[in-house]
């Protein structure tokens, strides 16, 4: 696995940066332009800096449907949806509205898949254009505030280890997991930066299209990719001052569950939404559970998808929202569908939308 230590000097830089936004007027913000600390290309990123004037977009949605919704989550009382092919973030402080009365948070993104949310800064991934923009809830509304380029090849998945208190960017191309730390102190404007604290690597990923990770107590899992099919199970290590992410198991899948989406632990089993086959055949898609990674390979699992009334689409993305879990689904009509799991049984199944 691989740490890179000339990271470190990048991080002090930005460690600094954070130190003196709020003690020298001229530095209270820092364009994107001003600010290209360049890495060696073997770590192929590129830190951009804050946006100098931070403004709301205070713009309504147009389409009166989502066009592949990736995810949907709940920060600070508001629901955000990652309408993925119109290239856009939406918001709304219900459900209830039409999809024409929600907030458009972004649209300065292509293909973004997911949303984390630490408290006070929301992060996306912006997939094709490989950067993460973050922002913050100001005044007038949330507004965004930095834009961190060059994140690996495809970020697909961003999540907040409130363990760890840090952000997490996967590189879904590359195999490098980002972990992304915010200033303690804001700038004259609020603004809370966010710096690069490391960039870990599982190099037997390389090349190998991972959709997204998990964080369980006992480990890191990466589903398998359509060219791998292997789930990996990792550690973030520590000895010293060197931080590794360390594969501890392998779990084989089999060719038609390979092209998975994500694996999402509900009471006693595993959920695991899939995309593809091992040929990037769509009409795989599924969702399966089982209560032990090691009889996938067997076949020993459960498939799930008719128990939420859908069919021949593709169910992605699951995230819990106040103890009810919402999964995003696409290739239909049926967008994102609710559910609860009440002694391992799913329940009061709902589209939403």
């Amino acid at each position: 696995m691989v740490n890179y230590k000339k990271q470190m000097k990048r991080v002090v830089l930005s460690i600094l940066l954070c130190i003196t936004l709020t003690a020298c007027a001229e530095n209270k913000t820092v364009p994107a332009e001003e600010d290209e600390t360049q890495i060696p290309p073997n770590n192929n990123v590129i830190y951009d800096g804050l946006v100098e004037l931070p403004q709301p977009l205070s713009e309504y949605n147009t389409y009166d449907t989502l066009n592949v919704a990736t995810y949907i989550t709940r920060a600070d009382g508001t629901y955000f949806i990652a309408d993925c092919y119109h290239d856009q973030i939406i918001y709304s402080d219900t459900l209830d509205k039409p999809l024409t009365e929600w907030n458009i948070l972004t649209n300065e993104v292509h293909y973004a898949h997911t949303i984390a949310y630490d408290g006070t800064t929301l992060l996306i991934d912006d997939t094709e254009n490989n950067r993460l923009l973050a922002f913050q809830k100001t005044d007038k509304g949330y507004a965004h505030t930095q834009t961190l380029e060059g994140i690996g090849m495809k970020p697909h998945f961003v999540q907040y280890n409130k363990k760890r208190q840090e952000f997490m960017a996967w590189s879904s191309i590359t195999g490098e997991l980002y972990l992304l730390k915010r200033c303690d102190v804001p700038n004259e404007q609020g603004i809370y930066p966010l710096y690069i604290d490391n960039i870990l690597k599982i190099d037997e990923l390389y090349g190998v299209y991972v959709r997204s990770f998990t964080v369980l107590e006992d480990g890191i899992y990466f589903v398998s990719g359509h060219n791998n099919q292997t789930i990996l199970k990792a550690q973030i290590t520590e000895n010293g001052n060197e931080t590794s992410l360390t594969v501890t198991d392998r779990y084989e899948v089999p060719a038609n569950l390979a092209g998975m989406v994500q694996l999402y632990k509900i009471q006693d089993y595993y959920y695991i939404t899939v995309s593809t086959d091992n040929t990037e055949n769509q009409e795989y898609a599924t969702i399966v559970r089982t209560k032990r990674l090691e009889d996938l390979k067997t076949g020993d699992y459960e498939d799930i998808y008719a128990q939420f009334g859908l069919h021949g689409g593709t169910p992605y993305y699951i995230n819990e929202i106040e103890g009810r879990y919402y999964m995003t689904h696409h290739r239909t009509d049926k967008n994102i569908v609710a559910f609860d799991v009440i002694d391992n049984m799913i329940e009061h199944v709902e589209l939403v939308f």
